[in-house]
């Protein structure tokens, strides 16, 4: 029921800590071994469960940033399963489903369900259609006016980082680099780039304020939860 290019299986991209985390729910075990083999290939964490008390197993002990939750399942059905999600969770949700009929299609939206794409489905699709719905997301963050990663919210209108209800003191550099770090919504932030953004001479004096920033937001800034580096391309701060 999906449709794989057996090429596109020999280059895995290198998967990060930080990677975007994926629950893949499905009672089919091939169609469950597909998608974790593709989208781990693509570069994301992938985590699997057969139903919908697996689902919410997996949900009480992990974070997802997005959900690829099937429809027929035996027992409980996508639909429950995803209206028993939003009732606690806004992470995003894409349904999968033989069923193309316009009805059950807006059913799922009714839910709050974020995609909706019929089966057979080009892996690639899915892909693609996955980075749009965790682009969407960070772009709303941003929009909102504040980022959240940890105990820490950034308000972007006032250049504040907080922990809870206390202002952290930041200098004007490190001010400058969270920004940016919190405009992108998560996205990977090349070394150069950042140099080139706050007028340093070389590369080396944007290792030093990650390193000052690292002492303000990680209890252990030798071993960074939030604000990581992605070696040999540059920094990449985890938001929520």
């Amino acid at each position: 029921m999906v449709e794989q290019s057996p090429a596109e299986l020999e280059k895995p991209s290198p998967i990060l800590d930080d990677a975007p985390h994926i629950l893949v729910v499905d009672d089919d075990e091939r169609i469950r071994s597909l998608l974790a083999s593709y989208l781990g290939v693509n570069g994301f964490r992938v985590t699997q469960a057969e139903d919908g008390a697996s689902a919410r197993l997996r949900l009480q002990g992990l974070a997802f940033d997005c959900i690829v939750l099937d429809v027929m399942m035996p027992g409980e059905s996508g639909f429950d399963v995803a209206e028993a999600i939003r009732a606690s969770s806004d992470v995003p949700i894409l349904m999968l489903t033989a069923r193309s009929e316009p009805e059950h299609r807006i059913r799922g939206l009714e839910l709050g369900v974020d995609d909706y794409v019929p089966k057979p489905f080009e892996p690639r699709e899915l892909v693609l259609r996955i980075q749009n719905i965790l682009r969407r997301r960070a772009t709303t963050k941003v929009k909102e006016g504040e980022v959240k990663f940890g105990p820490f919210s950034f308000d972007l209108r006032r250049n504040e980082l907080k922990r809870g209800d206390e202002l952290i003191k930041l200098t004007d550099k490190e001010r400058e680099v969270l920004r940016e770090f919190a405009v992108s919504g998560g996205e990977l932030l090349a070394r150069e780039d950042l140099a080139k953004l706050g007028g340093y001479e070389n590369e080396r004096a944007v290792d030093v304020q990650i390193n000052r920033l690292r002492q303000k937001i990680e209890a252990d800034p030798a071993n960074p939860a939030y604000l990581q580096t992605v070696r040999g391309k540059g920094y990449v701060l985890y938001l929520d």
